[in-house]
């Protein structure tokens, strides 16, 4: 009897230790990416960038390449790995794509803080110049994508250079302080927030505008009593010298194909908003293609599994793929592949 015990006890570990080397092969597998990554230093603007060059691992090219403007904060090239299987969708598509560590991320020199949205629309350009230069790249299939607060960035680049062919958005805003406000009360609500909560904020951002209306530093506006909690000076800075940015004049001068992706379910960007503005700016027949998914997030992901931090941790390890809303990879293949033909 203890010997069939014994027996049955071994066999049950044989078939967890099976289990998990398995889903460790499952997970191995699920992160390797058809795509060749190479580490570049990108030079010709104001400071050297930490850069990705990720090549399509099959075929000698020269392809076409896709250069990544991201959105707020302290982005590293890869977006913690979340641009990856963007990037393996574009290189099935004949493209490469581009990315790097904002200044001061991951030890590049200068800090994302101090720039303007002038300041990032000079830092792209100076990238596809320096990409032109690149053995493999097609010169004359160069684009942009970008991810929220670089929709105020790519049109601006897109009108310094004639290299830019095409614009891929993904939940921008048009106007810098209608999206805040948006954020702002949309956010609360979506956390549960009380009115009188809600009120409480938005008086808070109406006093932190005034003071950026009046030109007040940090400094200043904190003397005053301001409440500066979640701000540090170099964000105040920033904010400062971005707040009025708005896209609409930049926009309505871009004549190059543009893809716009929109959640239904973002509570940053009022995707209704946005819409409405690339429609009213982008008239020209075949110039402007939105994708909208109406469960999405602010970053195309299912609300169900963004909300979920158990969802959201299982796909990014062992499904990084089927993060994303299915038809959002696929649509940016198919319309590069679209581009690669004209």
């Amino acid at each position: 009897m203890r010997t069939r015990k014994r027996r049955r006890v071994w066999g049950s570990l044989l078939t967890v230790v099976v289990l998990l080397v398995g889903a460790g092969g499952w997970v191995v597998y699920q992160n390797e990416y058809d795509i060749k990554e190479e580490q570049v230093k990108i030079t010709g603007g104001k400071q050297p960038l930490n850069g990705v060059l990720a090549r399509p691992a099959e075929g000698k090219g020269p392809h076409g390449l896709v250069v990544f403007v991201h959105g707020d904060g302290p982005q590293n090239a890869t977006h913690d790995t979340f641009y990856r299987p963007i990037w393996e969708a574009m290189a099935k598509a004949g493209y490469a794509t581009l990315s790097w560590d904002k200044p001061g991320v991951n030890g590049a020199p200068g800090n994302w803080l101090d720039q303007s949205i002038q300041d990032r629309a000079d830092e792209t350009v100076a990238a596809i110049n320096w990409a032109k230069t690149q053995p493999g790249i097609d010169p004359g299939r160069i684009g942009l994508w970008g991810a929220s607060q670089a929709g105020w960035v790519m049109p601006k680049a897109a009108l310094q250079t004639s290299d830019v062919r095409f614009i891929i958005g993904v939940a921008p805003a048009m106007n810098w302080l209608r999206q805040g406000r948006y954020d702002l009360v949309a956010t609360l609500r979506d956390q549960g927030a009380s009115p009188d909560e809600i009120k409480k904020a938005v008086a808070k951002s109406d006093k932190n505008l005034n003071a950026l209306r009046g030109s007040e530093t940090y400094e200043e506006y904190k003397a005053k009593g301001g409440d500066v909690e979640g701000l540090s000076p170099d964000r105040w800075a920033f904010n400062r010298r971005n707040y009025l940015s708005d896209v609409s004049a930049d926009l309505a001068k871009v004549k190059v194909p543009v893809l716009l992706f929109l959640g239904g379910r973002d509570t940053h960007v009022d995707s209704d908003d946005t819409e409405a503005g690339y429609r009213k700016l982008l008239t020209e027949p075949g110039r402007l293609t939105v994708k909208r998914y109406e469960d999405s997030t602010h970053n195309i992901v299912p609300k169900g599994v963004e909300d979920s931090e158990l969802k959201s941790t299982f796909l990014a390890i062992a499904a990084p793929r089927s993060l994303f809303t299915p038809g959002y990879l696929d649509e940016q293949q198919k319309f590069l592949a679209a581009i690669g033909r004209e």
